[in-house]
């Protein structure tokens, strides 16, 4: 990445919120690379949690969503993740044979397969949330009055706008005890 530029004060903002001296391209590019290095920073505290038990990313989603959704099916999981059935297959196997999420069949469709965080389960999303909880809040009250509003539109501007509805109701929804 060449030289650091960690020290660098923020560049003052003109009534349009671009840093003085700045295009729009710039502000562009700064902004997207602050998405990178916030994810980076976001994700760094679950990653070290993670390899404690010998798992990665997609088992972090995995135990989320299945998480903040008891009894979400395999094909609704696969929905929310958009990722091959191999790919989730592998990562299931080896949560279920460790004991942090179980199955169970569907009471009328018999094919579907409903997911529960296990005890185990609840633990570990517990212990992979508390950090970024605390690293969110942190930075929402740094960013002052109106940020949290601000950080939700931003964000949900992101997501293409066809899916918008679908994850306005997934991010609604309050896992049931």
């Amino acid at each position: 990445m060449g030289k650091s530029q960690t020290n660098r004060p923020p560049a003052p903002e003109s009534d349009t919120g671009t840093p003085a001296g700045a295009s729009a391209p710039d502000r562009l590019t700064e902004a997207i690379e602050l998405l990178f290095f916030a994810y980076r920073d976001f994700i760094s505290d679950p990653d070290e949690i993670l390899i404690e038990y010998g798992f990665g990313r997609a088992h972090h989603r995995v135990v989320h969503f299945v998480g903040r959704n008891p009894g979400i099916t395999v094909a609704e999981l696969l929905n929310i993740l958009r990722i091959t059935k191999q790919s989730l297959a592998r990562v299931l196997k080896q949560l279920i044979e460790r004991g942090f999420i179980e199955q169970e069949t569907g009471k009328q469709d018999r094919r579907q397969r409903m997911l529960f965080l296990t005890a185990t389960g609840r633990e570990l999303a517990q212990r992979l949330e508390a950090p970024q909880r605390t690293r969110v809040a942190a930075a929402l009250e740094k960013a002052g009055p109106g940020a949290s509003v601000a950080w939700r539109n931003v964000l949900l501007a992101l997501v293409s706008e066809e899916n918008r509805p679908e994850v306005e109701t997934l991010i609604a929804r309050t896992p049931a005890g």
